[in-house]
């Protein structure tokens, strides 16, 4: 159990930097039907893998490492680290939204294809959550090196 709720967290990770990264290339002006389901399934597969880093994390640190909960509880650097990656899931709700929103209107419109503008701003939401992604794991290093205390 010490090694499986790690492994899975680098795991949930990995397929949350993926599926980001496949969100900001898939989503575009001019999407139709069958592109905003496919990004509307990728944002599934993101979810789930925020849910899944989210989980392990905590029993990680509640449960499973050794270094114990006192040692990231006392550290600021895990407190920012965790702050960002609640930022991120906050960021997060808005291009979930839109296309839980573009999916139900290609259902009913088989020609609706998004704004450009409304676009370019979802776009906006998942590059800094690009950006966050990029710092978190600096930080997760600076936290097990004990940097912080």
């Amino acid at each position: 159990m010490n090694i499986f709720i790690p492994y899975l967290h680098y795991i949930g990770i990995m397929t949350l930097m993926g599926a980001l990264i496949a969100e900001h290339l898939m989503m575009k002006p001019g999407m139709r039907k069958s592109e905003i389901n496919s990004l509307s399934a990728v944002d599934a597969i993101y979810g789930i893998s925020a849910i899944l880093v989210l989980v392990t994390g905590l029993l990680r640190w509640f449960i499973v490492d050794p270094k114990g909960a006192d040692f990231f509880t006392h550290n600021h650097m895990f407190h920012v680290k965790v702050t960002l990656f609640i930022i991120m899931a906050i960021l997060s709700i808005f291009p979930t939204i839109r296309i839980m929103k573009w999916r139900k209107k290609a259902k009913s419109e088989p020609n609706f294809e998004p704004s450009t503008k409304d676009v370019k701003k979802q776009l906006m939401f998942i590059r800094i959550e690009l950006l966050l992604i990029v710092v978190i794991p600096l930080l997760a290093v600076m936290v097990a090196r004990g940097t912080g205390h």
